[in-house]
């Protein structure tokens, strides 16, 4: 069973993301003194007095508003609450209680769940006094804090693990494939994480840059368990002009961090540009498996070549990542969509490959002998021993007399060879070259 679950909800800019960080000890949400800034919901593992549960901040709720973005914020917040075993409203101590405030209490008493009513920026409490009116909410007694000053967070979450569930079972993550989505903005990445998982998740605009926050979505598919990392769209760093979007992109590039597949979704109108190249060489270096989707291919024209020569293109721009296998779909009509979890689950195994140390060396005894080891000032390179210590990304040690005399291009061959004889589609190989004195150590 999975671990319990609390939503923080409330209006917006009442310091539902401080709390959030301060729970988590961890800048996850972004904090900014705009009202609206956290859009979609996020996911954080905490832990309070030996318990554990799963954190999930929401975007602030409002009820009078025709603005697209700020109504699906509402409904993304809504989903929470049904997700969440239990929810802490938060409120604002300062402004005092809102008709909107009122709303949400509303929402909240229907939920039939277990609410801790938090009255958030009291930063005095010998004015503990003020929160006595949010009594009118009808959802029990309210607990005065200040977020920003750290004042009585400690009996708030005492009070937040009293309110929670029995305890469960910690969820098993070790068979789980966390899968980041990553690309330049309104490429089609929360529309492709939908069109995956089948569920409106991740909130969808046509407006550049919406989704600004990592999300994690737990699904299961043929019994394997996915965790999809939905994140900010990376700007080129001279067009990153809020704080806001900085803040985006750290946390799009610590989702790589934490992903053992990577989508990096490139749009088939525009083609691979400088952004994309940067944004796949970060996942390359971190040593991520990755799969190139390209979407929107429903709306290129083609003819029985255009797929590839957009591949061709594509190998072209992105050398560096030959490995990766490249799907052409559209989110939107949802085409070819269910092979990008194909693809994931044999990248992850790839990924995850180990061989035998005896094969592993009589392929490289085989390679040599086709095309032996170079050779400098007289004295060839010897390899003696070759064996794989870790996976994710797969890692080889090759032992042998002089490292310096290694070129990189015979290392390619090698690594070459390697594909060859194994696969290991979708993954980069990190090829680690020591001399014979370090083998003896």
């Amino acid at each position: 069973m999975s671990k319990p679950i609390v939503a923080i909800v409330g209006r917006p800019n009442v310091g539902k993301s401080t709390i959030f960080n301060y729970i988590g000890r961890n800048r996850l949400s972004i904090v900014e003194d705009i009202p609206g800034v956290t859009r979609d919901r996020i996911y954080m593992d905490s832990e309070w007095l030996g318990r554990n549960f799963t954190m999930i901040d929401t975007g602030g709720i409002e009820f009078e508003t025709d603005d697209q973005i700020l109504t699906a914020v509402r409904n993304q917040a809504k989903i929470a609450i049904e997700e969440a075993d239990a929810i802490m409203f938060v409120v604002d101590g300062k402004t005092g209680m809102t008709v909107a405030d009122d709303e949400v209490a509303i929402i909240l008493r229907n939920a039939r769940k277990p609410v801790l009513l938090v009255v958030n920026k009291i930063d005095n409490m010998q004015n503990e006094a003020d929160i006595y009116e949010f009594y009118n909410l009808g959802l029990g007694d309210p607990i005065a804090i200040s977020a920003t000053n750290a004042l009585n967070l400690g009996d708030m979450l005492d009070r937040l693990v009293e309110a929670l569930p029995k305890e469960q079972t910690p969820h098993e993550e070790n068979d789980q494939i966390k899968v980041a989505v990553i690309g330049r903005p309104n490429v089609g990445k929360s529309s492709l994480v939908n069109s995956i998982i089948g569920v409106d998740r991740v909130i969808v605009s046509n407006v550049a840059g919406t989704t600004r926050d990592a999300i994690d979505t737990h699904f299961v598919k043929d019994a394997q368990h996915y965790v999809m990392i939905d994140t900010a769209g990376m700007r080129r760093k001279g067009k990153i002009d809020m704080p806001v979007e900085r803040y985006s992109v750290i946390r799009s590039l610590r989702a790589v961090d934490r992903a053992d597949v990577v989508l990096m979704v490139i749009d088939a109108e525009e083609g691979v540009t400088e952004q994309d190249k940067k944004i796949a060489g970060y996942a390359h270096e971190a040593g991520k498996a990755s799969i190139i989707v390209v979407n929107k291919w429903d709306l290129v024209e083609k003819d029985s070549k255009t797929s590839l020569a957009f591949t061709e293109t594509i190998r072209e721009e992105l050398g560096f990542m030959q490995y990766s296998p490249v799907v052409f779909v559209s989110a939107l009509t949802k085409q070819r969509v269910h092979r990008v979890t194909e693809l994931v689950k044999y990248v992850a195994d790839q990924h995850a490959m180990r061989i035998a140390t005896s094969v592993l060396n009589q392929v490289v005894e085989d390679a040599t002998a086709i095309n032996p080891p170079p050779s400098d000032r007289g004295r060839r390179l010897k390899i003696y021993f070759t064996t794989q210590p870790d996976v994710k990304p797969p890692t080889f040690i090759f032992f042998v007399n002089d490292p310096e005399i290694m070129h990189f291009s015979y290392l390619r061959f090698l690594e070459n060879r390697l594909r060859e004889s194994f696969g290991f589609e979708g993954t980069p190989l990190k090829l680690v070259v020591r001399g014979r004195k370090e083998k003896d150590e």
